[in-house]
């Protein structure tokens, strides 16, 4: 049985279900939004430290984790849009976001479209370069022209899975989670997110220059998925950015949870209300 902190359940945002999960009300509120090919239990080893002082909120973004998809959400700049109706259903303002992966290039589309809403932004390992600088399996991912390869999904998040954590297994009912986040063609449906970078990031580029949201970049120094290149070119055109490399490949928050949670409890506390 398992014994994780986190206890997701649902709501509907904008007709769309999505899975969630929530800690006590207490001090500011942090979104956590989560990586791919992962759910929200990739913030289990980090979840009870920061629920100590702070009210936790884990999204599974539309089409990845447990929560519904919906095809016109498969793109950064739908995904941030969708992200200001998450915390108006939610009745959350003024949020500390740790937006990894997939997060990163979404929170600041929605810091750039509704700056108000943001107290801090935590992201990194995620595509952001122009032209885009990715390893593999990104590289692949995002160029393929037939999906045929990708429709068992079970079977790749496996093969992630078990070349990523060879020394120190997961929990099994965090790897089940992934597994069965992106059974059958859910897999393939979400790489359409990935497959948007070419033309979204260009459009996301030209933006960062006026998002004054303070911004931390976390990335893996071993990271050959996405190279700690697409946080620098970040951190070199948000005017308010730092940047943090450190021991870790691409899970850095998984594979170095200790120093990633280091991390985010001293931005947070830099930015406090």
């Amino acid at each position: 049985m398992s014994t994780s902190p986190i206890n997701p359940r649902h709501l509907t945002v904008d007709g769309v279900r999505i899975r969630y999960a929530e800690s006590e009300p207490n001090g500011e509120h942090g979104l956590l939004l989560s990586p791919w090919p992962e759910s929200m239990y990739a913030f289990e080893p980090i979840w009870s430290r920061l629920a100590r002082e702070h009210h936790l909120v884990a999204v599974d973004l539309p089409g990845f984790g447990g929560s519904e998809s919906r095809p016109d959400l498969f793109a950064p700049s739908a995904m941030g849009d969708f992200l200001v109706k998450v915390l108006d259903t939610l009745g959350l303002d003024r949020v500390h976001v740790v937006g990894p992966d997939i997060g990163t290039s979404a929170a600041l589309f929605a810091a750039a479209a509704a700056p108000e809403r943001f107290q801090s932004i935590l992201i990194g390992s995620g595509g952001s370069s122009v032209p885009l600088e990715l390893g593999e399996p990104l590289t692949t991912w995002v160029a393929a022209t037939d999906l045929t390869p990708y429709q068992d999904g079970r079977s790749i998040i496996e093969f992630v899975l078990e070349n990523i954590f060879p020394a120190s297994p997961l929990p099994k009912h965090v790897r089940e989670d992934y597994l069965a986040s992106y059974d059958g063609t859910r897999f393939a449906e979400s790489m359409a997110y990935v497959r948007s970078y070419p033309t979204e990031l260009v459009t996301l580029r030209d933006r960062l220059p006026d998002i004054q949201t303070p911004v931390r970049l976390i990335t893996g120094r071993d990271d050959t998925a996405i190279p700690p290149s697409n946080a620098e070119f970040l951190a070199d055109r948000l005017p308010n950015a730092k940047l943090d490399i450190v021991d870790a490949g691409h899970f850095v928050w998984e594979q170095n949870p200790a120093a990633y949670v280091t991390h985010v409890l001293d931005w947070w506390a830099e930015h406090r209300r």
